[in-house]
């Protein structure tokens, strides 16, 4: 075997249509195949070369996962207390709520999950430093308007970079406001565009600047750092505005969200991770949408 994709919880089907015939088995949501690791979007969490071995004990498993390095996540499919216990004798991996702007953890994190009683299946290289692929916070209940900020907070924490005190952002279809309140309190000027208005506590930040009209509308012009779009709109039309943006050679960073309707539209999902340089992932604040981010 030589990869396994964990799909984030009630995403499985759209990462089974991305891996198409890759997929050669599956164990709960996650999906197994013989061939190399690739990247995916609807992944949590991808597992490189995880390897079979077989265990005779519990304190066998427990040794044999010490062996080969110190930092395990378990993904346990449906009850399982065998598993459980093997974990119990592992060293503990801290998986404490992150204080944004925190940095996401350094050290190598593998994941490992039982097939069978005496079977495990482990991965020491993974693609994401938290446990199964799922971030968390300390949340902020009184200051952001919504809680579309989580997102925003996730992107910045695995992409390892975010605005700088004093960098221009343009936040695209900002109403409420729980971008660009991110955005502000990172020390950012932010222009906020959108025909709603923002909350009032978020218009009234210094820093942010509100701009009542359409985001397709928006003309390129002056020197962008980054744009920022959660604008809910199909993915062909996110996709002609980023063209556009990109094109113009005013902007030098995008984050985005790619809303899904009822269907998920793979192909210009594809045509977005095609875009040189870009990355295109489904963070676990995300429901059914993905995030596009090129940073140059």
């Amino acid at each position: 075997m030589s990869s396994a994709y964990l799909a984030a919880a009630g995403y499985e089907a759209q990462l089974r249509e991305e891996l198409g015939d890759a997929v050669s088995a599956a164990h709960g949501r996650l999906l197994l195949s013989d061939a190399p690791a690739r990247p995916a979007a609807w992944a949590a969490n991808i597992w490189r070369e995880p390897q079979r071995i077989a265990i005779a004990s519990i304190g066998d498993a427990a040794q044999k996962l010490r062996a080969i390095q110190r930092n395990w996540a378990l993904y346990a499919e449906g009850p399982s207390g065998r598993a459980k216990l093997i974990a119990e004798r592992l060293p503990h991996v801290s998986a404490k709520p992150i204080v944004f702007p925190e940095s996401a953890p350094s050290a190598p994190l593998g994941s490992w999950t039982l097939l069978a009683p005496d079977l495990l299946l482990a991965a020491p290289d993974c693609s994401s430093p938290f446990p199964n692929g799922e971030v968390q916070f300390v949340e902020d209940k009184s200051n952001p308007p919504n809680r579309a900020y989580l997102k925003l907070w996730e992107a910045f924490t695995v992409l390892r970079r975010y605005p700088q005190p004093g960098e221009t952002c343009l936040d695209l279809g900002a109403s409420p406001g729980g971008w660009s309140w991110v955005l502000a309190s990172l020390g950012a000027k932010v222009i906020a565009v959108d025909k709603a208005p923002l909350d009032p506590k978020i218009a009234a930040l210094k820093n942010v600047e509100w701009r009542g009209q359409s985001a397709f509308a928006l003309e390129p012009g002056e020197k962008i750092d980054w744009l920022f779009s959660d604008i809910a709109c199909y993915p062909e039309r996110l996709l002609k505005l980023v063209e556009r943006w990109l094109a113009s050679g005013t902007v030098r960073n995008f984050v985005c969200t790619l809303k899904f309707q009822a269907q998920t539209d793979h192909a210009t999902a594809a045509q977005f991770a095609a875009i040189p340089g870009a990355k295109l992932f489904h963070l676990h604040h995300n429901k059914h949408e993905l995030t596009f981010a090129l940073l140059r």
